[in-house]
């Protein structure tokens, strides 16, 4: 009994991102999703950056004016903050740290930069919970604090 009781955090550890250059496959996976939104950003795409997250009315993004719910209520939230390019600026991803949390959701903690020449640069960090959704992995809530 005391052999069952050990097999399971082995499994779970086994799963949990690798050392620094050797992620697993879902720690890959995690990270592609951050790369797709950094580039489709960095284009002016916010619809594209939005395709990161949970399509649905249970996403959750926790910023400095509190909770907003809805896929729909962020995109908008995003196009009012940052109505074009200069006001989006470049933004980086940095210090990620992915934790699988159980199969199928994982966290990440990171910090985020917008280099804006004209606006002035903008930083923080932030906290993402993603689920592993019909095969995708996506973002369902976001804690995001600016500096």
């Amino acid at each position: 009994m005391v052999l069952a009781g050990l097999a399971l955090p082995a499994c779970v550890a086994l799963r949990r991102p690798g050392p620094a250059g050797r992620p697993d496959e879902t720690a890959a996976a995690i990270r592609s999703v951050l790369t797709t939104q950094t580039a489709a950003w960095n284009r002016g795409d916010i619809p594209g950056f939005m395709q990161g997250y949970w399509q649905s009315d249970s996403l959750v993004f926790i910023g400095r004016r509190g909770p907003t719910y809805g896929w729909q209520a962020t995109l908008a939230n995003y196009q009012k903050n940052y109505p074009d390019a200069a006001a989006m600026g470049r933004l980086d991803f940095s210090g990620l740290r992915v934790t699988l949390l159980a199969p199928g959701a994982a966290q990440v903690v990171g910090h985020w930069h917008l280099a804006r020449p004209a606006a002035g640069d903008l930083q923080g960090y932030f906290l993402l919970v993603l689920r592993q959704i019909d095969g995708k992995w996506v973002v369902v809530a976001d804690h995001t604090n600016s500096q």
